[in-house]
């Protein structure tokens, strides 16, 4: 079932494009007046409007606003934006055809037609979130772990079998394949649409928010909640303002010895230092052209990291040579770049379009760096890391006797402080051969010290001590899609190995690749047997430590660490190390490039400088360093050259939605509306259109609320969604157990997306919450009102008891509230426990817009004002006034906020479009979809 949207073409921009035998209707840019001067981003937003002209919701004025758009202006108009096609991964794929399937018997109950709950855009789900990297540094781990994700998430990959075939326009790409955004870049991505006989700019939105990888082929997406996708695919489109645009002009080269990935943390750093949340950001400038499609996707997939809606690069001869390298056809070629060319959106290395803002980076400033221990914007020059760490580290130990920190080795203070970053040296082989580090003696410093000795399964001992690198992770889409950084990490493997050079026994090494296409180069190079003998073996195609899914420590590890409160780390070649993601024992995580992540595994500590220090010694006794085992650029450029192939990307993707046998052998119900299993303890049907009626009920003020929580800043998706393993003693374990599940067989809270039941226990229980009114706790804990005292209680407990008495709830908070992935249930669990209204001093774009989605009210507090400066405790009773004018169709600018206590304030409604005021007014965008369609 497809929808066609006939344009008004109010601007006669209706055309034909010839390209070879193939004649394309597009719809030229250059008939409305001032867009030559535009973005490259807004001019593809412009020619969506064109195209989606109706004359009601898209109208000539709306055209008109974008073509004059002021670039210094603060957004205020908005606009509709209909994405080309919506793209998922399964953690949140699972819940949007749950959702979609729930919605179909609503449609039925309510007197509708099931069949009009179909995907109207193109929408293809990449399982790539369900591979947990139990097994390691074996031969056979990638079996193995295959097997028992296949074996955990059946009932899931079932239902999700049904929706391929149940509804129109939805695809699958099975376990085993890569991730969903190095799939998307790879083989998905068209850049230029047909449909229908037009040819448009590919553009999407994403259950993900780092579907921004994409922006890097000049493709304009960005991640959203599931709730939004889900509108999306049923033909709504999304409620936008027209944002600023900053131009981040990109100048020089990236010198010897640097990476992808210290010019992504260096990036990162800059924008989230900048101010760049709910902006567009587009690369310019003749860096660009310098800059590798490999480099701008990796560039493109941090944009979350640093806030911005999207982070774009223009078309040009790279993304064509991209294009024809994975394989795609030379029809689809030609069309991109005459398609790109005809309407203006192809580089121009000289142009400088009309920004909002700019910034500039000198490429060849960059040095090498990692970021940690608990966010990606937290960059740390590599030189400084060993001594950066000893001072973090006091922010996770008891007071302890200070060691002699006889691996740590502190910059030199002239070097740490009196040059500016980009004059320190870089470690790689300079090509003139100067410039390598000086290696001097080892200088003693000071950090907590608690040596444990432990003795390993085969029966060796070794001691483990604060900053112990315990997870070693070449993982996550940021960079496995990039194979320079991948063959480097390859390429120091091949050294070490030659230098005699091991993996401490104490590190899980784990490499979990982005798409097949990585295994398929490094054995036509011969590097794998390099990587194994490192222990960096196959674990699997997916996400896995980057999410979470790091799978247990070796037990002799984990119960050192917990019985010894050791602080152990993890180094990642990822783009998210928030606190208690990684691993429930890892309480200090970097993001590094995959090169560093192969250091670090032989190190063994972040308290050696790999800078500086040796990180162990060759078959003679000799000290090994990094610079002896870092690959200059013409060894890593070779092998790409030499390895890389476009028919391995033909073979890799020839049958990519078919999927093994063991995926074609599961058995696949039939039917429009799908058969719910009572038992099923992963796929159940929510409760979120129970008794809708086809009018909404009036919105109403919040009176006589409780505080569920009472946050601090920088609270991320990851600490309000569940996420990682379900401990037993929790109620979502108690739930499982209550089922028959085997503690063994819980799985994590993503692969139980499906099951709201799970999911609303485990909302606001990540492990490292710090509830501020209930002090003293970490995890989902909470104070119980509705009990004389308020006694200390989980959330869920507590939430139900509070909406057993009909008592709304609200949640404070501070500043960036909801960073991080666009996770769904952070908004779906919200609502579910029972919260009307969440107060914060900022939010980020995705949860604001997920909270309203769900019926939650997002308000903030005045400008320089907090719950602390309003001396607000959290065990007040809150009522919220004025919420009501929007029943008269106005949305308030402010609210009265008023306790129990004499606290009174204006709280800023974030409500900030008029598509949101209505979502809100009908208890959610779900419910506002599914009164659009049952109407129509």
């Amino acid at each position: 079932m497809k929808e066609t949207v006939v344009s008004a073409n109010s601007f006669d921009a209706r055309s034909t494009l010839q390209v070879g035998d193939e004649s394309y209707e597009i719809f030229r840019l250059d008939k409305v007046e001032g867009s030559a001067r535009l973005p490259y981003s807004l001019k593809v937003l412009l020619e969506n409007l064109l195209r989606t002209e109706d004359g009601a919701n898209i109208t000539a004025d709306h055209i008109r606003a974008l073509g004059t758009w002021d670039s210094q202006a603060q957004p205020s108009q908005e606009i509709q934006f209909t994405p080309a096609r919506v793209i998922m991964q399964d953690f949140t794929g699972v819940p949007c055809v749950v959702d979609l399937a729930t919605m179909r018997e609503a449609v039925k109950e309510l007197g509708g037609d099931p069949a009009k709950i179909n995907p109207l855009a193109p929408a293809e789900l990449v399982i790539d979130h369900s591979v947990i990297a139990d097994k390691f540094g074996t031969p056979d781990s990638f079996k193995q772990n295959v097997e028992l994700e296949y074996g955990r998430n059946k009932e899931r990959y079932q239902f999700l079998r049904w929706g391929q075939t149940a509804f129109d326009e939805f695809k699958v790409v099975p376990p085993g394949t890569g991730i969903v955004h190095q799939v998307n870049i790879e083989h998905l991505a068209r850049v230029v649409m047909v449909r229908d006989g037009k040819a448009y700019p590919d553009t999407l939105v994403g259950t993900d928010s780092h579907t921004t990888m994409v922006n890097g082929l000049g493709v304009l997406g960005w991640g959203v909640g599931g709730i939004e996708a889900e509108a999306a695919m049923l033909g709504q489109p999304v409620s936008m303002l027209i944002p600023r645009v900053v131009g981040f002009k990109l100048t020089g080269e990236l010198p010897t010895g640097t990476t992808a990935t210290d010019l992504v943390l260096t990036i990162t750093e800059m924008l989230r230092k900048h101010g760049v949340v709910g902006k567009f950001v587009e690369f310019y400038g003749e860096g660009v052209a310098a800059t590798s499609l490999a480099n701008r996707a990796t560039i493109g997939n941090m944009s979350p990291e640093f806030g911005s809606t999207a982070a774009i690069f223009p078309i040009d001869d790279e993304t064509i040579n991209y294009l024809r390298l994975t394989g795609r056809s030379e029809q689809q070629i030609a069309l991109v770049e005459a398609y790109a060319k005809e309407q203006g959106l192809w580089l121009d290395p000289n142009a400088e379009p009309d920004y909002s803002e700019k910034l500039e980076l000198d490429l060849s400033t960059v040095v090498p760096s990692i970021a940690g221990p608990k966010r990606p914007q937290d960059r740390i020059v590599l030189a400084q890391a060993a001594e950066q760490f000893t001072s973090d580290v006091l922010n996770y130990v008891q007071a302890q006797t200070t060691g002699t920190g006889t691996l740590a080795s502190p910059v030199d203070e002239a070097s740490d402080e009196s040059f500016p970053a980009s004059d320190a040296p870089a470690y790689g082989h300079q090509e003139n051969g100067a410039g390598a580090p000086q290696h001097s003696a080892v200088v003693p410093g000071p950090g907590p010290s608690n040596p444990v000795t432990v003795e390993a399964a085969d029966g060796t001992t070794y001691t483990l001590d604060h900053g112990a690198v315990t997870v070693a992770a070449i993982t996550s889409c940021t960079n496995t899609s990039n194979p320079y950084v991948m063959v480097a990490a390859a390429l120091v493997a091949k050294k070490a190995v030659e230098k005699g050079l091991t993996r401490k026994p104490w590190v899980k090494t784990t490499l979990a690749p982005g798409s097949k296409v990585v295994m398929d180069y490094y054995d036509k190079a011969g590097l794998t047997p390099y990587l194994d003998k490192l222990g960096f073996n196959l674990v699997g195609y997916g996400c896995t430590t980057c999410i979470g899914n790091s799978g247990p420590l070796p037990e002799e590890v984990s119960k050192a660490v917990n019985d010894n409160d050791l602080a152990v780390v993890s180094v990642l070649s990822g783009n998210r190390n928030f606190e208690g993601r990684i691993n429930p024992d890892v309480k200090m995580n970097y993001l590094a490039s995959p090169p560093l992540v192969v250091a670090y595994a032989i190190a063994g500590s972040m308290k050696v400088d790999i800078t500086k220090d040796a990180l162990g010694t060759d078959k003679d006794g000799n000290p090994v360093y990094l610079k002896d085992i870092w690959p200059s650029e013409s060894e890593v450029n070779d092998v790409v050259a030499n390895a890389i192939g476009e028919d391995m990307f033909s073979k890799s993707y020839s049958d990519v939605f078919a999927g093994d046998a063991q995926w074609q052998s599961l058995p696949v119900p039939t039917g429009d509306t799908f058969e719910w299993d009572p038992e099923s303890t992963y796929v159940r049907k929510p409760p979120y259109f129970e008794g809708m009626t086809m009018e909404p009920a009036p919105v109403e003020d919040i009176t006589g609320a409780r505080v569920l929580a009472k946050l601090g800043d920088s609270v991320t998706t990851d600490h309000i969604s569940p996420a990682g393993a379900i401990k037993a003693d929790t109620p979502a374990g108690k739930y499982l157990t209550e089922h028959g599940v085997e503690r063994r067989d819980f799985n994590s809270y993503g692969s139980r997306r499906g099951n709201h039941e799970v999911m609303i226990r485990g909302t606001f229980a990540n492990i490292r919450l710090r509830n501020q009114i209930a002090p003293g706790t970490e995890g989902g804990y909470t104070r119980d009102f509705t009990q004389e005292g308020g006694p200390v209680s989980f959330i869920y407990d507590a939430s139900r008891n509070y909406i057993a008495q009909n008592i709304p709830l609200v949640v404070l908070a501070g500043k960036e509230y909801g960073s991080g992935s666009s996770r769904d249930w952070a908004a779906k669990g919200t609502a579910l426990l029972g919260v009307k209204a969440v107060i914060a001093e900022s939010y980020e774009r995705i949860h604001r817009s997920n909270l309203i989605g769900m019926g939650v009210l997002p308000l903030q507090f005045p400008e320089g004002a907090s719950a602390e400066s309003l001396g607000l405790t959290g065990e007040e009773t809150f009522s919220i006034t004025g919420v009501t004018e929007l029943n008269d169709g106005t949305t308030p600018r402010t609210v009265k906020v008023t306790t129990d206590t004499g606290v009174e304030f204006d709280a800023v409604v974030r409500i900030d479009t008029p598509g949101e005021a209505d979502y809100y007014r009908n208890g959610g965008i779900m419910q506002y979809v599914l009164r659009s369609l049952i109407r129509k």
